[in-house]
């Protein structure tokens, strides 16, 4: 448990930025299962809309810390291709 003033109050601030950070992990996997739920469907349309609205989110999550910036540059480019592959 912490004593000092200073301890108390870092625990608090953590406390606050887990519950904002867990918070945006959520929308960033909820934007990717759409995505992905998307692509199964077979709806290129709706799964280039859920793309579109995905990949700034996980950017911004990258850009934050939520998620790694590679992780993300990873998932967008492989949610890319996928799309891309409906068409064919």
């Amino acid at each position: 448990m912490a004593n000092t003033k200073s301890a108390k109050k870092a625990t608090r601030k953590i406390a606050r930025r887990t519950a904002i950070n867990k918070t945006r992990r959520s929308q960033v996997r909820t934007m990717v299962r759409a995505v992905e739920t998307a692509i199964t469907s077979g709806n290129k349309d709706a799964a280039a809309a859920a793309l579109k609205a995905a990949e700034p989110a996980l950017m911004r999550g990258a850009q934050r810390g939520v998620v790694n910036k590679k992780t993300a540059s990873r998932k967008i480019s492989r949610l890319t291709a996928s799309v891309a592959r409906l068409g064919k």
